[in-house]
């Protein structure tokens, strides 16, 4: 993993159509009226071989010049203070604004390296004009299209050069990331477990200053816990916290080994739980969901199971998760919740000999074989797990383009259900044989 990189600049610049081709999706919505990127964005992509978080600061931009301004200096002070690298995006068909110039002020006071991308140099008349963008004071201006990708290679080339190294040494103890969206109870938590108040815990969204890693050994375990609840700074805007805690989550997420999704019991498993939640799972991450402040909600007989159904069917298909429900406050299973985690790191660990993973599951699949496609029959053959941090495995067939979802699906649940993989994300690959 190499770190966060922040595209900055102001409205209309083409972040978004940029952000877009980086991770190969339309994820972020793009129109040509000023300012209608409706939610900052993130998204991971790679060059080289070198992975990376790739954050679309566009914002919320609206009325006057002021709200303009103080958009400009959040977004670009967020980037600042959470990213590895910058993109200052400018356009080359509109020409050096004033606004372009207030960015390039703000972004000085970073030590981060900064790349300044000339978007839409899509002919050599726009390239000439890109000169004036030197009064910027950068020595290099890449120049770049959005749309037809032209000047990426270079500027990406130079990018992955200056990202940190974050591949972990093989000894190192598990990572555990404490996530949930601000006020679910994650410092209360971590306190609970640690048995000393070194989190500043008040009612406030945000009050925890930074995230922090500890040391846990007790009980036998031994593993560092990451708190995610880190905000640098109380803002009254409450998106941005929302935002903060989502982008600390999203470092946290890519950095650990297990998360333990803490869910406000009162709240339930809304929309940014379930965000948290599948970038946990898109990440390959282990996953134990812990509902909170269970000791606060009116109990009516099943009601444990009810909150339970409710989580399996908002995170299904993968619904072979851990829910363990704890009171932080009250320190009600507060250990089963590490000792779930610790069962679920073991099972994301775990690997099953050639022999008997093909002596398993070749005879299953031998009694339901993939459904012929067009007359033509899939015989898969040999299966194997890749030497990855996380579950992968391999699956030898004739005709592997004619394996389907519902197939693969089938096949992840045989291999639930055999072996132990209980919390963990399983990736399954046909290749040809």
């Amino acid at each position: 993993m190499g770190g966060i990189v922040a595209i900055v600049g102001r409205p209309n610049v083409g972040k978004s159509t940029f952000f877009n081709r980086l991770i190969k999706k339309r994820e972020a919505i793009v129109d040509a009226i000023s300012g209608v990127t409706r939610d900052r964005h993130y998204g991971q992509s790679d060059w080289n071989g070198v992975a990376f978080s790739l954050i679309d600061t566009g914002g919320y931009v609206e009325r006057s010049d002021d709200v303009f301004q103080l958009e400009i200096d959040k977004q670009v002070n967020l980037a600042i203070e959470e990213a590895d690298a910058i993109l200052f995006m400018v356009d080359v068909a509109q020409g050096l604004t004033g606004m372009d110039e207030t960015i390039a002020q703000l972004l000085r006071k970073s030590q981060k390296p900064i790349f300044l991308t000339a978007n839409k140099g899509d002919n050599a008349k726009m390239t000439e004009n890109r000169a004036e963008f030197y009064a910027l004071g950068y020595e290099h201006i890449y120049t770049v299209s959005a749309i037809n990708g032209s000047g990426t290679g270079e500027l990406l080339d130079a990018l992955v050069k200056v990202l940190p190294d974050e591949s972990q040494p093989e000894e190192a103890l598990p990572r555990f990331a404490v996530v949930g969206r601000p006020n679910a109870g994650k410092s209360s938590f971590i306190n609970a477990l640690i048995g000393e108040e070194r989190y500043i815990v008040t009612d406030i969204a945000g009050t925890t200053r930074d995230s922090i890693d500890t040391k846990y050994n007790r009980f036998g375990f031994e593993f560092n816990l990451v708190d995610t609840a880190g905000i640098r700074k109380k803002s009254k805007v409450k998106e941005d916290i929302e935002f903060y805690s989502v982008m600390r989550s999203v470092r946290a997420i890519e950095h650990c080994d297990i998360c333990l999704l803490i869910v406000d019991a009162t709240r339930g498993f809304d929309g940014q739980v379930q965000n948290i939640f599948w970038l946990a799972h898109r990440n390959n991450k282990g996953v134990v969901i812990l509902v909170n402040k269970w000791d606060m909600v009116e109990k009516e007989t099943q009601s444990s199971k009810l909150f339970e159904t409710q989580i399996h069917e908002k995170i299904a298909p993968f619904i072979d998760v851990p829910i363990v429900f704890i009171s932080a406050l009250n320190k009600q299973r507060i250990f089963k919740a590490i000792e779930t985690a610790v069962t679920v790191y073991k099972n994301r660990s775990n690997r099953i000999p050639t022999r008997k993973l093909n002596d398993t599951l070749l005879p299953i699949i031998q009694n339901q074989p993939p459904p012929s496609h067009k007359g033509k029959f899939v015989k898969i053959k040999f299966c194997t797990q890749l030497p990855t941090p996380h579950p992968q495995f391999a699956f030898f067939c004739n005709l592997p383009q004619y394996v389907k979802d519902p197939y693969k699906r089938f096949l992840e649940n045989k291999l639930r259900e055999q072996f132990d993989y209980t919390g963990v994300p399983i990736q399954l690959f046909f290749r040809k044989k």
